[in-house]
């Protein structure tokens, strides 16, 4: 099973959605020169119309890579005002090293629109139903089994 790291940033009306997915990028890919960066920012447009949505609320987006995973939420109205449920500190890894990728949580009835204009930016990044499942989370439940059936039966072997 992965390592998953979770970060929550302040959004609207503390910081506008554009500022917000600049500050979620700057977690995700820190530095001018981080390879991903660029990917990121091209779709800067389409990011800030889901925060607007407010779908990061409850729903994550989720940076999977070669290494741990990370869960960015949204805080908004007065929690972002407070800001006291914020954690927006660096992370003490590369979210997007090797093979990574984004999954943007989205309301259903934009998700067609969402997943054509991100098609023409970037293949990385994607959207997904708000309730729906990143792919690599369903492979969990699995690898949570296959531990669960290495548990060794212990009267059986008293019995031998």
């Amino acid at each position: 099973m992965s390592t998953v790291s979770r970060r929550t940033f302040v959004s609207t009306p503390a910081r506008d959605s554009t500022k917000t997915w600049h500050a979620v990028v700057d977690l995700l890919a820190p530095g001018a020169t981080h390879p991903a960066r660029k990917e990121l920012l091209d779709v800067v447009g389409i990011a800030a119309s889901i925060i607007s949505d407010r779908s990061p609320k409850d729903h994550a987006i989720v940076a999977t890579c070669d290494g741990p995973r990370t869960r960015v939420y949204c805080l908004f109205d007065d929690d972002a005002v407070d800001g006291s449920d914020a954690n927006e500190a660096a992370l003490g890894y590369d979210a997007l090293k090797g093979d990574w990728a984004v999954s943007l949580p989205c309301d259903p009835d934009e998700l067609d629109w969402v997943q054509r204009a991100l098609k023409k930016h970037s293949s990385r990044i994607t959207a997904r139903e708000l309730n729906a499942s990143v792919a690599a989370d369903q492979d969990e439940p699995a690898a949570v089994t296959a531990q669960v059936s290495l548990v060794p039966d212990l009267k059986g072997l008293l019995e031998s």
